[in-house]
């Protein structure tokens, strides 16, 4: 079979876009690596204390059915903080962008359960973004340093952005959830890594600010 010019151009521009995309993903993804390797913990006992624990929203139930394991584990990781005393308030950031769809009043909920005080629980309606999350605990409810608690891989990027904003974060992980699971979580997660610059370089900020919130 032969190949027109036309054709070995096209070929040419096609590797050299797939290269260049993959190098972008490396690229962003080490920078994020590198800036947060001794910021994200995943022994409880090595946590530094800070005030506020800020727990980044999910949905409660799996599309597939069942309890989400990546909510399930962040509000273990939540527990656990505060009954360790590495942590005195809970900020649970989420999307409540509809009356039927509540993520912060889920976190809530299972929070009180497992015997976490009512008044040791904060909502923020409106972490509509992992950057959303991030800014409105600074801006909003006034937390110049806390801990993002999360899964590794997205508490990297939680802190990345904090720091971006001038804020003092770290993260603490919660359990893993197999890449088996969840694989579009994972790849995902590499291009919201290369969004990170993005948005940061176009000065994106959260979709809603608001009054500040005081947690005292």
């Amino acid at each position: 079979m032969f190949f027109s010019k036309g054709s070995f151009q096209w070929l040419f521009r096609a590797l050299l876009f797939l290269v260049s995309v993959f190098a972008l993903l490396l690229i962003c993804n080490g920078i994020i690596v590198y800036s947060t390797h001794s910021k994200v913990f995943t022994h409880l006992k090595e946590v530094p204390y800070n005030k506020v624990g800020v727990v980044l929203g999910t949905a409660k139930y799996a599309r597939k059915g069942g309890v989400n394991p990546f909510y399930k584990y962040r509000v273990d990781a939540a527990v656990q903080l505060y009954k360790a005393k590495k942590i005195k308030y809970i900020l649970v950031s989420g999307d409540n962008a509809t009356k039927s769809y509540n993520e912060p009043q889920r976190f809530k909920d299972d929070l009180l359960k497992r015997g976490i005080p009512e008044s040791k629980i904060i909502l923020d309606y409106a972490g509509f973004r992992t950057l959303d999350s991030m800014v409105r605990a600074y801006k909003v409810f006034g937390q110049e340093s806390f801990t993002v608690i999360s899964q590794f891989f997205h508490n990297q990027r939680a802190v990345y952005l904090a720091e971006s904003f001038g804020i003092n974060a770290i993260g603490y992980a919660a359990k893993e959830v197999s890449f088996r699971y969840a694989p579009k979580v994972y790849l995902r997660e590499y291009l919201a890594r290369v969004k990170v610059f993005l948005d940061l370089l176009l000065g994106i900020g959260p979709r809603y600010l608001g009054d500040p919130i005081t947690i005292t």
